[in-house]
C-alpha cells in the first residue's frame, strides 16, 4: 500500500503499532563511492577506473524496466542533503524508527554484489558494505541489525565474510541473491550455506536482483506494473530449488527467510509440490518427507506486501496454514508500497498473532534480546 507515514506519532504510547520490530529496512548508499573507505586502494582504483559491470545488459540501471522516477521509493524520504532515500540515518529515525518506537530494525542492502561480473571486485565490495554497515548504521543507532554481506559466486571470501562477523550481535543473518546466475539450491552454493548454520545465522533472501536473466518467466515485460507483481515469481522457483535439490533434507539446521515477497502465494505452491512429490518422488530421493513440511519448518516470511483479500476471513486462513509463528513484520521502508503498521492489516489479528508477528518471532529467530 502507498501510504505516507504521517509526521506526528501515533497515539497511545502503549499501542500495538510501536515499538515492533522491523524486518525489512533499505539502507542505502549515495553510490558505491561511499565504500571507497573501506576498500583496498586496489579496488577503489578499480571502481573510479573501470567501474562496475552487472550481470545484464542495462548497465547501470535496474533489470528492465526501470523502477519509476526514484528507484521505487516515496517520494518524502528524499533528503534535502542530496542523498538519496534510504541513506540519511536521520531522516529514517525521524519516518521510521522514532516514529514508531521501532525496537529494532533489520537492514538488507542494495543487491548488486554477486551480479558484480568480476568476482572478486564483487567480493571486495561486499565485504566493504560490511564494515560501512557498521560504521554508518549499527554504531551510531543500535536498534539496526545488519545482514552479513556476500557474493556467492565466490564461495572462499564468502565463508571467510560470515566467519569474520560470527558473533558479532550487530548482524543477525546473511543475505543471498534471489535472482542469482544459477538456482539457490544448487550445490555449488551449499557450503555457503553449511557455513551460515555453521556460524548461527539465518539465511535471508530478498526479492528482485539481477541475475543476468529475464525479470518474469516469460520474459522481460513491457511495464513495471507487470513486473512488481511478478516479483513473487523469482521467491516460488527459489522455495521450489532449496526444497526439490535437497539442501533442507542435507541441511537440517537451515533457516531461511523470505523478504518482501507477501506470503499469501505459499500455500498453494505447497499443495503444488505434495501433489508432484507423490508421483515424482522417486526422482529426488534426498527429500525424507513432504515439500511443504520442509517449508513449514524451515522458512520465515516477512509480511510485506500484506496481501490484501477480497474476504478479509482468507487472510487469516492463509496464516493459520502457514503458521502465526513463522511471519514477522517488515515495512520495507523507504519503498513506494511499505507498510504502515497501523495499517497494513485490513481485518483485525489475534492479539497473540499480533504479538508474535510483531514481536516474538523476530526476536527468537534473530536471539535478539528485550530492550
Amino acid at each position: 500500500m502507498n501510504t505516507n507515514v504521517l509526521d506526528q506519532k501515533p497515539k497511545g504510547a502503549a499501542s500495538s503499532h510501536t515499538g515492533f520490530i522491523d524486518c525489512d529496512i533499505h539502507a542505502t548508499w549515495n553510490s558505491l563511492a561511499d565504500l571507497d573507505e573501506f576498500l583496498p586502494q586496489r579496488w577503489r582504483e578499480h571502481r573510479e577506473t573501470v567501474g562496475s559491470r552487472w550481470r545484464q545488459g542495462l548497465a547501470k540501471t535496474m533489470n528492465y524496466p526501470r523502477m519509476s522516477t526514484g528507484g521505487g521509493v516515496r517520494q518524502d524520504a528524499w533528503p534535502s542533503n542530496g542523498s538519496v532515500p534510504g541513506a540519511d540515518l536521520p531522516i529514517m529515525q525521524k519516518q521510521l524508527l522514532d516514529l514508531f518506537n521501532v525496537e529494532y530494525g533489520i537492514m538488507v542492502q542494495p543487491m548488486e554484489l554477486s551480479s558484480e561480473r568480476n568476482v572478486e571486485f564483487g567480493s571486495a565490495l561486499a565485504s566493504a558494505a560490511n564494515e560501512w554497515q557498521v560504521s554508518r548504521w549499527c554504531d551510531p543507532d543500535p536498534r539496526l541489525k545488519a545482514s552479513v554481506q556476500i557474493n556467492v559466486e565466490d564461495e572462499k571470501s564468502a565463508i571467510a565474510e560470515i566467519e569474520k562477523w560470527a558473533g558479532d550481535r550487530r548482524f543477525v543473518q546473511v543475505q543471498f541473491p534471489q535472482r542469482g546466475t544459477e538456482p539457490l539450491g544448487r550445490r555449488r552454493y551449499w557450503q555457503i550455506m553449511e557455513a551460515c548454520v555453521a556460524n548461527g545465522f539465518p539465511i535471508a533472501v530478498h526479492i528482485g536482483g539481477i541475475g543476468g536473466h529475464p525479470s518474469t518467466a516469460g520474459g522481460w515485460p513491457s511495464y513495471y506494473h507487470e513486473e512488481h507483481p511478478a516479483y513473487v515469481q523469482g521467491m516460488q522457483n527459489m522455495v521450489i530449488s532449496l526444497v526439490c535439490e535437497g539442501v533442507m533434507a542435507q541441511i537440517p539446521n537451515l533457516r531461511v527467510v523470505l523478504l518482501e515477497s507477501g506470503f499469501g502465494w505459499l500455500p498453494s505452491l505447497c499443495w503444488r509440490m505434495d501433489t508432484a512429490w507423490k508421483r515424482l518422488h522417486s526422482e529426488v530421493p534426498l527429500l525424507r518427507q513432504k515439500p511443504s513440511e520442509y517449508v513449514r519448518e524451515r522458512i520465515w516470511l516477512t509480511t510485506q506486501p500484506v496481501d490484501e483479500p477480497e474476504r478479509p476471513q482468507d487472510l487469516l486462513s492463509t496464516i493459520e496454514w502457514i503458521g502465526a509463528d513463522r511471519l514477522m513484520f517488515s515495512t520495507d521502508y523507504p519503498h513506494w508500497d511499505q507498510d504502515d503498521p497501523r495499517y497494513a492489516f485490513k481485518v483485525a489479528l489475534p492479539e497473540q498473532w499480533r504479538r508474535k508477528i510483531f514481536h516474538d518471532n523476530a526476536r527468537a529467530l534473530y536471539g535478539l534480546s528485550q530492550s
